[in-house]
């Protein structure tokens, strides 16, 4: 009697074991397997991601089109007759700046999303994907750059419908328009690395206001700053905001200098080399 111990008994077992593997390759398929997307093309697919929210949750559009259109509507007639003399002539120095604050006020709402993603488990189906591990950060940001640029389109036709006249023409404007961008997309690291951070959106939220409002209305958005007390004029004249509105301003009406388009290059480069890594390590260690 042959017993399991014996050698015939354990070669016999293993042959009715032994998976078929022509089977096993048959079912998983004998193609080539796709390759991975470059990075160029993974940023563009979550780009795209971050555009379909908009088309199931079109509630998101709310930021972009109402929110400029209110605060250009409620400082330029609430200032513009008490701080300089007339409607039109505040519009003119404050269109710039208000394009600029409405832009970057929702630069936060990157950083409320991947939070969002983080607490839906969404983040970490993201993570185990065979992709350039910084595509769905970059991807969100320049899906968010679609938004902005539908802000500034905003902005712009309301202040040109109200009588804004920019002396710099239409290459002035997009110029700026540009500019800015580059800047809104170097800002919205913060907000990225914050998301990281932080347990909800609602603190992500609460955080990004808490950074967002000084450096805004601590700028040369709304008056000139000769007007300031000297201390406050120094720290407005070392707000990289108060440098990314004088760009802008300057580009609008045909009078920029240089040197303040150079020093808002120079800011967006800073936040890009000091918060990517930053956001990056966070982003592979976070649990």
């Amino acid at each position: 009697m042959t017993t399991l111990d014996s050698p015939s008994a354990a070669t016999a077992s293993a042959e009715v074991t032994a998976p078929d593997t022509d089977a096993v390759l048959a079912a998983l398929g004998s193609a080539e397997r796709p390759r991975p997307q470059g990075p160029l093309a993974a940023s563009a697919t979550f780009g795209r991601r971050t555009l379909l929210r908009i088309k199931y949750v079109p509630e998101q559009l709310f930021d972009v089109t109402v929110f400029p259109v209110m605060l250009t509507l409620i400082f330029t007639y609430l200032f513009g007759g008490a701080l300089a003399g007339s409607v039109d002539r505040y519009l003119q120095f404050f269109l710039p700046g208000i394009l600029v604050q409405s832009i970057l006020m929702i630069t936060m709402y990157t950083g409320v999303a991947l939070n969002t993603d983080i607490e839906k488990g969404v983040f970490d189906r993201i993570r185990s994907l065979p992709v350039w591990r910084p595509s769905a950060l970059v991807g969100a940001l320049l899906g968010d750059v679609v938004r902005f640029t539908l802000a500034s389109a905003v902005v712009v036709g309301l202040g040109l419908a109200l009588g804004f006249r920019p002396q710099g023409g239409p290459g002035g404007v997009l110029a700026a328009v540009a500019l800015l961008l580059v800047f809104a997309f170097a800002l919205g690291w913060i907000w990225t690395y914050l998301a990281l951070v932080v347990r909800t959106p609602n603190a992500v939220m609460g955080w990004s206001m808490l950074v967002i409002t000084p450096l805004t209305f601590g700028s040369n958005i709304f008056v000139d700053p000769a007007t300031m007390p000297g201390w406050l004029q120094a720290v407005v004249e070392v707000n990289p905001v108060s440098h990314l509105v004088s760009a802008v301003r300057g580009l609008v009406h045909g009078e920029v200098a240089g040197s303040d388009v150079v020093l808002v290059l120079v800011w967006a480069a800073v936040l890009v080399a000091v918060l990517g890594p930053l956001t990056m390590r966070r982003y592979r260690t976070r649990n």
